[in-house]
């Protein structure tokens, strides 16, 4: 739940992963995880994944944003991945208020996690097929989806 920078990422910023890459470093016990977070995104706010360097300690993402604004980035490390979401301060405050909705987990990240000028930024790491739910929750909270 930190930022996990002792996590094994794809830091080979000559080498682009590919989706079969990605999918292998992360295991097939958050494999399910990583493929209904991209479709739940894909579907319902119609963005394309953007592949991109992050930067030495953080390695290769894949990002969903639209004009400008990041959704999420989900970076794939060994035998697992991290959800990068950042919550302004009103975004913040609804998922405050749906607490009760969301993990112990999250819960707790949520109130551990200081709320910098450009946000409250929650490193999610999902190392099972458990925890898509809060991860969807928190999207929603960031923008509303255009499709259900």
């Amino acid at each position: 739940m930190s930022e996990g920078l002792d996590f094994r990422r794809m830091t080979d910023k000559t080498h682009e992963p590919s989706e079969e890459e990605m999918e292998n470093i992360i295991g097939e016990e958050a494999r399910g995880s990583w493929l209904e977070i991209r479709e739940f995104i894909e579907d319902r706010y119609g963005l394309e994944p953007e592949t991109l360097f992050y930067g030495v300690k953080y390695g290769w993402t894949v990002r969903y944003r639209k004009s400008g604004k990041t959704l999420c980035s989900l970076f794939p490390e060994e035998g697992g991945f991290t959800v990068l979401i950042v919550l302004g301060g009103k975004e913040a405050e609804k998922a405050f208020l749906m607490r009760d909705e969301l993990s112990s987990k999250i819960q707790k990240l949520l109130g551990d996690t200081e709320q910098l000028h450009d946000g409250r930024w929650l490193w999610i790491r999902l190392l099972t097929a458990s925890g898509t739910d809060d991860i969807k929750k928190l999207l929603q909270i960031k923008r509303k989806p255009k499709k259900t």
